[in-house]
């Protein structure tokens, strides 16, 4: 098991890092069980070996759909058009006692289902699956018609469905897809079931890769209910853009939803002395941050004082502990939890990072699959947080040429006239230069600037600041 892909097409999403094994820990007795697939289907081998499956678990069975990896049978890498049950604890049972795993094994083949990268979660009786895209053949970062090419169509979909299963076979009823080729057009995110202002349950798909206009996030979010879904433009989350761990939580005496979000990678972070920076790398992060819907459904971001150890979290999962009191979608009822600091579930899996942008210098091992289970307590008596403004991203910072020599513009949208201040800060935070803009008009405004002459190099980060909010943009001198 690898960490983060390749850029190179021979070696991205190699064979030799897929996983074959099934390993089944329990995490309060330190014990741990493993089994080959081996004995299962070819089709179920290669599905399982995949990367970035849609999954959800309803009392025994856990179901498995799409996901991308290497076929044997294609003789190339390809999306599965499988939909996989797997009934989990006979299938433990079966990996503890060393007996055949098969038996416990379904899998249907249905093309609405080819699809990696998007999310699967269900409201009520029925399943939505929700954007991700299908991927046929190698990657390469240089796009389609390069080397050996490949084809990539985004779903631009909700597509909901029922299933039943009587727990021999499997029928799939599809019901009529949404369609937004603008805001549905998301993959590799996070898409977390929650409890409504009004207390029905819902969903929410939050950030997401890449906007249509940009290689960037979204920023905004969805809200998908059991009638459709509704586009929130309102909010803007700057945090934790990649699918990471996240645990959901909601207070009925408040009617406040709480979504918090564990590390991964994302396109604003905050430095080391409380700046929000920019990055359009989009590295990994340490960041935890909370997003909470009060009762007249209002949304906002919270930065939390506690980070990640390391750089972690990305395409990991949240494991909740079924003991603790939930509803009938996973959300947890925080007002009903046992005690003020319980033991919620755990963290597992994902990438772990040695740095915050390692993608164009991957060569395999700057990055690799985590190891280590997490436990995640929630101390409902503590409240510190940073909140951030939705409105900070209205200024429409940009910075170009970045990288640059030394000789660079900046741009800021200002909806009123102000007075406003530029920063200039070495990558520790220590603070270089300051330009003070007096009477700045409303509207856009450009700055030119030269230092060249201060023989600077590497990572610096320009901080803006306004009495309409803050933000910083790193830049890049190159000599």
């Amino acid at each position: 098991m690898d960490g983060l892909h390749r850029r190179q097409p021979f070696a991205a999403f190699d064979l030799a890092g897929h996983n074959t094994l099934l390993i089944v820990v329990d995490p309060l007795h330190a014990q741990r069980w493993i089994a080959s697939t081996g004995g299962l289907t070819t089709p179920l081998r290669e599905q399982l070996r995949s990367t970035n499956m849609q999954f959800y678990q309803e009392g025994d069975y856990l179901y498995l759909t799409g996901g991308y990896g290497y076929s044997t049978l294609a003789a190339d890498h390809t999306t599965f058009p499988y939909l996989t049950a797997v009934n989990v604890p006979a299938a433990i049972r079966a990996i503890q006692e060393g007996t055949p795993v098969a038996p416990h094994f379904r899998q249907i083949t249905d093309p609405k289902f080819q699809v990696t990268g998007g999310r699967l979660e269900k409201i009520e009786g029925t399943f939505y699956l929700i954007g991700g895209h299908k991927f046929l053949g190698r990657y390469n970062p240089q796009g389609p018609t390069h080397g050996p090419g490949f084809i990539q169509e985004y779903t631009n979909q909700i597509r909901p469905f029922r299933l039943y299963d009587d727990g021999l076979s499997l029928v799939v009823k599809h019901l009529p897809p949404m369609t937004d080729s603008t805001n549905l057009h998301r993959r590799d995110y996070n898409v977390i079931a929650q409890i409504m202002p009004d207390g029905s349950e819902g969903i929410t798909a939050f950030s997401g890769v890449f906007r249509p206009d940009a290689n960037l996030p979204f920023l905004n979010c969805v809200n998908i209910y059991a009638n459709g879904y509704a586009v929130n433009d309102s909010f803007q989350q700057y945090l934790n853009h990649y699918h990471c761990p996240v645990l959901p939580m909601y207070s009925a005496a408040q009617k406040e939803m709480h979504t918090v979000f564990f590390g991964g990678i994302a396109q604003y972070y905050y430095d080391a002395i409380g700046n929000l920076i920019r990055d359009d790398d989009v590295p990994f992060v340490k960041t935890i941050a909370r997003v909470t819907r009060n009762a007249s459904g209002a949304m906002s971001e919270h930065k939390l004082p506690i980070e990640m150890p390391g750089l972690l979290g990305a395409g990991a999962e949240f494991i909740r502990r079924k003991d603790i009191p939930q509803y009938q979608n996973g959300v947890l009822q925080l007002d009903n939890f046992p005690t003020d600091t319980p033991l919620v579930g755990y963290i597992f899996g994902g990438i772990s990072s040695s740095a915050p942008n390692i993608f164009s210098i991957n060569t395999g091992t700057q990055s690799t699959a985590s190891a280590t289970l997490f436990k995640v307590y929630v101390i409902r008596k503590t409240s510190s947080a940073t909140h951030l403004p939705s409105a900070t991203d209205d200024l429409n910072l940009r910075v170009f040429p970045n990288p640059n020599n030394g000789t660079f513009s900046l741009s800021v949208y200002l909806p009123e006239k102000t007075d406003l201040r530029i920063l200039l800060h070495n990558s520790s935070g220590k603070r270089i230069k300051t330009w003070d803009m007096k009477n700045t008009n409303a509207g856009e405004n450009t700055f030119q600037f030269n230092i060249s002459k201060m023989q600077l190099n590497g990572t610096l980060i320009l901080v803006v600041e306004t009495p309409l909010g803050n933000l910083s943009q790193k830049i890049v001198i190159k000599p």
